[in-house]
């Protein structure tokens, strides 16, 4: 049995050299070898955000969105909640949970949201925190976000959702957003099980005086870069090594690597009949949604194409049942993505969809073959 290719959103295939690091020995996570460990992951993580700090913890990037919940938000606290998809609408109800009046602010599945329109609602609306999500898994839209921080500068405190985004897509912490997670099972090639939270000078100040009602979730410890209980100590190493890999990639190289498959999905489902279902001019590097081809159900269509090897993600909440999801983040490379492009083409043939003839691999390796400078120099699209 051969073993089949991610194609989803996350988790993402991991590299063999972090498979290799993530095995080593267990090591005593408050002796010497863990601290010089622990310490240079840390300070890996902060520059490749641009951040003041940074708290690991062993959680899904779900319970990084809760420890920023708990330790920024108050009870009664008003928030502003632009929700544009279902993991948008996740972040609002955590803080719902926390006790925050929460404002949603709906935009339209599919559609960026508007910078404008959401800074005037902060401002004039008395909001003390903005819950933004970068890259939205479930719609393939990535959000404008660093137009909303640039107008409310100095303003409420900004939480980001960067989970699906960074560092696949490029993030600034400092000056922008006061705290942003990520996690390990996405753009960071590494095996579920880590939450990032990465924090601005301005986010450890409110962190300060946080009052959580959780100890797990208590991310004040990390401001002294301790660990308050047993991390994942094979997972941290784990980073570590994706943390070379990132680098020795480079922030412009990855980043014009991602916006090329990018291209290279919706190249594809143009050729194949699959409308994108994202604002295109607004359609995300990592992740791509569609509708399949008329008279195609989505279930149907994920289960061949995993036959042929390839595990594609089907549509959430409002989408559940409509859209397919290509996911193309982390370690994937164009040439992997021809391959599963190629099996996507083959069973939706199986199908019976006459336009599945090669077309939609060609303009893939159309897409490939014309954007492989932007690879070679670096160069963001």
């Amino acid at each position: 049995m051969w073993t089949e290719r991610l194609f989803i959103p996350g988790p993402t295939s991991v590299p063999a050299e972090i498979l290799s690091a993530g095995a080593r020995q267990v090591v005593d996570h408050r002796g010497a070898e863990f601290t010089v460990l622990y310490a240079d992951v840390r300070r890996g993580l902060w520059g490749l955000a641009g951040a003041a700090d940074a708290a690991i913890l062993p959680a899904s990037g779900t319970g990084g969105l809760e420890a920023v919940a708990q330790s920024l938000l108050h009870p009664g606290q008003r928030v502003l909640a632009p929700v544009a998809g279902a993991f948008a609408e996740r972040f609002a109800r955590i803080a719902e949970l926390r006790g925050a009046r929460v404002e949603r602010m709906a935009f339209p599945w599919g559609v960026a949201i508007d910078p404008a329109a959401v800074a005037e609602r902060a401002r004039t609306g008395g909001f003390e925190a903005v819950l933004l999500t970068q890259n939205e898994t479930s719609t393939g839209v990535l959000h404008p976000v660093e137009e909303v921080a640039r107008a409310l500068a100095g303003g409420p405190l900004l939480l980001l959702d960067a989970i699906s985004g960074f560092p696949s897509v490029p993030l600034q912490v400092e000056g922008q957003f006061d705290a942003a997670v990520a996690c390990s099972q996405k753009g960071f090639m590494t095996p579920p099980g880590l939450a990032v939270v990465l924090f601005s000078r301005r986010g450890l100040q409110a962190l300060e005086g946080a009052e959580p009602q959780s100890s797990f979730l208590d991310l004040r410890p990390f401001l002294f870069g301790e660990v308050p209980y047993t991390p994942a100590v094979t997972l941290i190493a784990a980073l570590a090594e994706s943390l070379r890999l990132l680098e020795r990639e480079g922030e412009g190289r990855r980043a014009a690597r991602h916006a090329l498959l990018g291209r290279m999905t919706r190249d594809a489902a143009d050729a194949l009949g699959a409308p994108l279902l994202a604002q295109r001019e607004f359609a995300s590097p990592t992740v791509t949604a569609l509708a399949p081809p008329d008279g195609i159900a989505v279930k149907d269509l994920r289960a061949q194409a995993r036959a042929e090897g390839a595990v594609l993600a089907g549509g959430q909440g409002e989408w559940k049942g409509k859209a397919l999801r290509i996911g193309h983040l982390g370690a994937v490379l164009p040439i992997d993505l021809i391959g599963g492009i190629g099996a996507l083409e083959v069973a939706l043939s199986r199908l019976g969809h006459s336009m599945a003839d090669g077309r939609g691999v060609r303009a893939a390796y159309a897409a490939w073959r014309e954007g492989s400078q932007d690879l070679t120099e670096g160069v963001t699209a």
